[in-house]
């Protein structure tokens, strides 16, 4: 899987299009109202039932400053002691789900989200993780996976400190772009010298793996600025890094209102921007995991599409045994077994329903057979680039050619234009088709002629 990612500049224009990064399948366009706490429940007994391991999700939602381009779920204040309330209702949460687990069930990933999860004090972020040991089965030494989102202008020595002790060994900062310009153009202005100092307390913490986020296509930005912070940060070698294309939906995330359209990079700067960000990656020693994500040889992510033993979740690339996901707070979205559901996205109702001492489940989905089967089909071109129809088959005790004949002709054309190779075995995803994946399994999602084009950005 170590085959270095082809950027051919003509496929990607002619098979880039909007679709969804398939965190998930079926994805978050096709959840609908009417799932209830109990369906929830019962699916939270089965996975009990079966003894499966668990991640956990937690979104801290509160930021101090706004910036423009974030499509996240989040509440602009700088009043800190708004996090009481919310704290209570996911304590509530909590106390409310965890009774219908299995006794022996262990929690192999936290994460913590946001937002900016650091906007809870030290205080706060004890009591919440001394909850969160309370009610779940914690690992007690350091082999779980346990993660947290960090704004490196909302953190220092003593919060890197404090979250390593309460039991964190994996952290992710934003940095998005080094450039000032463009900095202030989106409303968020970081040093380098402030993203520095925490990439150092990690180090000196033994955090086990550190990530740094960018995001291409954001405004002000050039070819020449952002191969500029690209290589800033590959000198910080971090262990991963994610590098994000900028969905600019105004009318979905109003403060990207604030942004000026004219400012943004053509269509051509940004895959030039994005073609010379992933060879500069790749030369500088870092694997393409998929979707943006980049990984050294050594880490993890890595050392899991070698064996086979990664998989994608709402939080992206994740090393390690499938989950199913608890998620927590507001908008949180769950996955356990086939039943996909998520929170209410507005605080207000959020907190009025578990003070009224019901779960605030909005949405959802029970995944179908054809699901299923769909899901795994999607999982392993996004994880491994490849699948073996034999695997399929007697999995789902299907034909693979009889059941997909509608999706064998747009296949055929991949194939001869060099994005994936068919054979009588399998689909192979080809170096020059990776950073396509998700336009190849846009191929086997039943729902994407349904869905809106309007709410996603483009692929690449």
């Amino acid at each position: 899987m170590s085959d270095p990612v082809e950027w051919d500049a003509g496929l990607i224009r002619r098979y880039d299009k909007p679709g969804p990064r398939y965190t998930s399948y079926p994805t978050l366009a096709q959840y609908q109202d009417g799932i209830l706490p109990g369906d929830l429940f019962a699916a939270l007994h089965e996975s009990g039932r079966k003894g499966r391991p668990l991640s956990l999700y937690v979104h801290i939602p509160f930021c101090a400053n706004i910036c423009y381009y974030c499509s996240c779920t989040k509440v602009i204040t700088k009043d800190r002691s708004r996090a009481q309330p919310y704290l209570q209702a996911l304590y509530r949460e909590i106390d409310l789900i965890s009774p219908h687990l299995g006794g022996m069930q262990q929690v192999e990933r936290l994460h913590l989200g946001g937002g900016t999860p650091t906007f809870l004090g030290h205080d706060d972020l004890r009591g919440l993780m001394g909850r969160l040991r309370e009610r779940f089965n914690l690992h007690e030494d350091d082999t779980a996976d346990h993660s947290i989102e960090i704004d490196p202008r909302e953190a220092d020595w003593s919060t890197l400190g404090l979250l390593r002790e309460l039991g964190f060994n994996r952290v992710s900062f934003g940095v998005q772009d080094l450039d000032v310009e463009v900095q202030r153009a989106v409303n968020r202005l970081q040093s380098l010298e402030q993203t520095q100092a925490v990439m150092d307390a990690a180090r000196a913490l033994a955090y086990r793996s550190v990530n740094i986020d960018l995001i291409y296509g954001l405004p002000r930005q050039t070819v020449e600025s952002f191969a500029r912070t690209v290589e800033t940060i590959i000198e910080l070698k971090p262990d991963r890094l994610t590098l994000y294309n900028y969905a600019h939906l105004p009318d979905l995330f109003l403060p990207q209102r604030r942004i000026d359209m004219a400012e943004l990079p053509s269509t051509d700067a940004r895959l030039q921007i994005c073609g010379n960000s992933v060879a500069r990656l790749q030369q500088a020693g870092y694997r393409y995991i998929g979707m943006g994500q980049f990984a050294l040889p050594d880490d993890s992510l890595s050392n899991a599409q070698e064996t086979g033993e990664l998989s994608r979740s709402f939080q992206g690339y994740v090393a390690g045994v499938e989950c199913d996901l608890i998620g927590l707070g507001v908008s949180a979205i769950s996955q356990v077994g086939d039943l996909y559901c998520r929170n209410s996205s507005d605080l207000k109702q959020y907190q009025q329903s578990l003070e009224e001492g019901r779960l605030a489940l909005r949405q959802g989905l029970k995944c179908s057979a054809d699901d299923r089967l769909r899901r795994v089909v999607i999982s392993q071109l996004m994880c491994h680039f490849r699948l073996r129809y034999a695997d399929i088959e007697q999995r789902f005790n299907i034909d693979f050619a009889t059941y997909f004949t509608d999706c064998l002709g747009t296949l055929r054309q991949m194939h001869e234009d060099g994005l994936i190779r068919l054979s009588i075995s399998g689909i192979e995803v080809l170096p020059a088709g990776r950073p396509l994946v998700a336009r190849i399994c846009m191929v086997f999602d039943a729902y994407q002629y349904a869905t809106d084009s309007t709410r996603y950005a483009q692929i690449v």
